[in-house]
């Protein structure tokens, strides 16, 4: 069944309201009409099925029939912390990731960090980044859309790392010596104790990888620099990678 995410003002408590391109899609896109029944959530994890009761191209108007079970989020707090890749890289990794169970993305700019970042053209981009995690978001059932940053520097991103009760920096110096993941979760997850999700950071670098200074940097505030094994992975693909260990340890997959 279609799934929409609309702002909280439209989701009263008997009523729900598709406005913009949803309405668009409902009406043009699924050939919605009266009597079909669509799921809206708030973003917050109140997910309703919903019945419609009038529709066109621009407002679609239906009632709430029933609060549903929202159980499709992560049991950890997962922030991707990714250095601004080439191309079209950063969408792949939004996009996969907000399916994976991401709840945040954070771009950053690092010393190797080879895109010439345009600042003039930032908001664009970011708007773009945030469409393709609501639209993630829904064809993956999820119940709450993942928070898009805008781009912050290297030193801005190790100020919102010490925010976080686990920040794994992902480094290939710790995987050709055998730093792994596994061996860092199962020491966080025995001593974590409090009742909250706990908030984790994965952060990768860029496609020359970290510099040594910002590994120390990274280490310095916190972070666990962690190896994802023996082979080297594209930065498109190491949070991906990151994400599926971490659904799997958090018991999502079955891990203990």
């Amino acid at each position: 069944m279609q799934r929409y995410f609309v702002p909280e003002a439209q989701m009263g408590e008997l009523t729900v309201t598709l406005e913009g391109d949803d309405a668009r899609h409902a009406a043009a896109v699924m050939r919605s009409k009266p009597g079909d029944c669509f799921i809206a959530c708030d973003g917050t994890g109140r997910d309703v099925l919903a019945k419609i009761t009038s529709i066109d191209k621009e407002l679609v108007q239906a009632d709430i029939i029933e609060r549903l079970a929202s159980n499709a989020e992560m049991a950890w707090r997962v922030t991707v912390a990714q250095s601004l890749p080439k191309g079209d890289k950063l969408e792949t990794v939004i996009q996969k990731g907000t399916e994976a169970g991401s709840i945040a993305f954070v771009p950053f700019l690092s010393k190797r960090t080879v895109v010439q970042y345009d600042e003039r053209k930032e908001a664009k981009r970011v708007d773009r980044w945030r469409k393709i995690a609501k639209e993630a978001a829904e064809q993956s059932h999820r119940s709450v859309v993942p928070r898009v940053d805008s781009v912050v520097s290297w030193k801005s991103l190790l100020q919102v790392a010490g925010e976080q009760d686990l920040v794994l920096f992902c480094y290939e110096e710790e995987g050709r010596s055998g730093g792994g993941l596994k061996a860092t979760l199962e020491k966080f997850k025995a001593a974590y104790s409090q009742s909250e999700a706990p908030r984790i950071m994965v952060v990768v670098g860029p496609e020359g990888g970290f510099d040594p200074k910002e590994a120390e940097e990274a280490v310095a505030v916190g972070a666990i620099p962690i190896g994802l094994g023996a082979r080297i992975l594209r930065t498109e693909t190491a949070a991906l990678y990151a994400l599926a260990c971490l659904a799997y340890e958090s018991g999502e997959l079955g891990g203990n």
